[in-house]
């Protein structure tokens, strides 16, 4: 259902359940899903995580079928809304619809995306930090046909990256996204040959991983977390979460650069 290929500091967490139902999220592979993802975060050897949905889909959202059978509206209401549902207080939020996508990682995250990648599953996604699409795949907020809104953050994080106006359309559409389309407009990073997004990603994820990972995880850390603030205000959080990086790691990184480590933009000897 859902496990982890380590490559030194780069994990690949796969989920797969393609022959059931192209990969669409049930309760078991979200928890999995949960899990997979609280380990690597928790884990100090790993660096970056790839998502990717084995068998040549993504992911085709929450499954319907299971949903199917859950019956009457109690037993709805029980099962999915209940047991989804943000606690009050201080609490953290339990996982969202798809497992993950109320997680927030101290690590970066891509997804690889072959195939469908809608409903929840584009959702799924866009919770990832950087996205590279097969030119195969797909976005979509399929579940407009079915009366499912958004519920695991694409309303929230779609506008952020392609603007409210666009995201409006698409999300109120349902239309499908190619992946041209989509990294046309900001929902996707990089377009690839398909069945080729998984190396592409897990290429990326070893180029970011080499990297003294402090400054890595404090610029994210301030991309993140200075969303919407005043500017003055994310000035002060880009310093706070830089200033801790420096002193991690900035003397010696200086000091390889002074001994003629990476002249000239080189990147190929840090």
């Amino acid at each position: 259902m859902v496990r982890i290929e380590k490559q030194g500091t780069v994990w690949t967490v796969i989920h797969s359940r393609f022959a059931e139902a192209r990969n669409a999220m049930d309760p078991d592979s979200a928890d999995a899903l949960v899990e997979a993802f609280r380990e690597f975060d928790a884990d100090d050897s790993a660096s970056v995580a790839v998502l990717w949905g084995e068998g040549g889909a993504f992911c085709a959202g929450w499954d319907l079928k299971f949903a199917s059978t859950l019956g009457d509206r109690e037993a709805f209401q029980r099962h999915v809304v209940d047991g989804l549902a943000f606690p009050s207080g201080a609490n953290p939020a339990p996982r969202g619809p798809l497992g993950p996508t109320r997680l927030e990682l101290s690590k970066p995250v891509i997804a690889a995306v072959e195939g469908p990648a809608v409903a929840g599953g584009m959702e799924l996604a866009l919770w990832c930090d950087i996205r590279v699409m097969a030119d195969n795949a797909y976005f979509g907020v399929y579940c407009r046909r079915w009366g499912i809104p958004l519920l695991d953050g694409g309303s929230v994080r779609l506008a952020r990256l392609v603007g409210q106006g666009r995201a409006m359309e698409i999300i109120l559409t349902g239309r499908k996204v190619p992946a041209e389309e989509a990294l046309r407009i900001g929902m996707c990073e990089q377009v690839v040959e398909g069945g080729g997004a998984r190396a592409a990603a897990e290429a990326m994820a070893r180029e970011i991983a080499r990297f003294p990972q402090a400054a890595v995880r404090a610029d994210r850390r301030s991309v993140v977390e200075t969303y919407g603030l005043p500017v003055r205000e994310a000035l002060r959080q880009e310093w706070s979460n830089g200033v801790e990086a420096i002193f991690k790691e900035g003397a010696s990184g200086a000091a390889r650069f002074a001994a003629g480590k990476g002249r000239h933009g080189d990147f190929a000897k840090i």
